[in-house]
């Protein structure tokens, strides 16, 4: 339920000629990283309708501290509390078909890092498959368009069929796009990683080289020390 405020109070319904399931309806999705403290836990929530597929995609792309877990503890519940989804790993994906219509919560949770962070990516929303309920109300809906454009040709239905297909194709290829994002984060982040650990090493090692040299030195120099002796000063038997 949205709210705004005016001077006189709290307004609960911004468009009370509108309901809730027809002001979220439509496909969608979202795609952003965040950064989850050591033990944290982080929550979204996101609308469905029953009948629409859900999906959730993640990947770890960075991990801080001691121990660099890299798994992740992942839940989804639905509007009535209950679990439709979990995984524990460093990616995954979670898909299923909307039992319930409202908003569906997605929780996010690090406690196998108790000293470090990690930073995540995700990539979730909702679309439409040719479900029975989806496939009656389309029906319902070309025949009502029908009744109301008879005088067209079929020439704007083929067009129209097209692009709704069209429209289909583009946002699974958008999905499998930010997926590829995230793959490409994760090894980005892996290569930097990888970088500045060879460096530091390397500046390590090559300290450790010259300071080796440098005391071979010092103590062979030391075997060839010799003391001058003059007259009164003679070394003894």
């Amino acid at each position: 339920m949205f709210q705004r405020w005016q001077c006189g109070g709290a307004v609960k319904d911004l468009r009370p000629d509108v309901s809730d399931q027809e002001l979220f309806w439509g496909t969608d999705q979202y795609d952003f990283a965040i950064v989850l403290p050591a033990s944290g836990l982080e929550c979204f929530w996101h609308f469905a309708h029953q009948g629409e597929r859900f999906y959730l995609d993640f990947m770890v792309q960075w991990v801080t501290g001691v121990a660099n877990d890299r798994h992740l503890s992942v839940t989804v519940n639905a509007p009535s509390g209950l679990i439709v989804g979990s995984a524990d790993d460093a990616k995954g994906q979670i898909a299923f078909n909307a039992g319930e219509t409202g908003f569906y919560q997605m929780c996010f949770s690090n406690f196998h890092n108790r000293f470090g962070s990690m930073q995540i990516f995700l990539n979730f929303g909702v679309y439409y498959e040719d479900s029975d309920d989806v496939k009656k109300q389309k029906e319902e809906e070309e025949i009502k368009k029908e009744q109301d454009r008879k005088h067209l040709n079929d020439t704007l239905t083929t067009i129209e069929e097209s692009s709704s297909r069209v429209q289909g194709f583009v946002f699974h290829m958008w999905r499998y796009y930010n997926f590829e994002r995230m793959r490409r984060g994760a090894d980005y982040y892996l290569l930097q990683s990888n970088s500045n650990y060879v460096s530091t090493w390397s500046v390590v090692q090559s300290f450790v080289i010259i300071m080796a040299g440098y005391l071979q030195l010092f103590f062979l120099k030391k075997l060839f020390d010799t003391k001058t002796t003059t007259e009164t000063d003679k070394p003894r038997c």
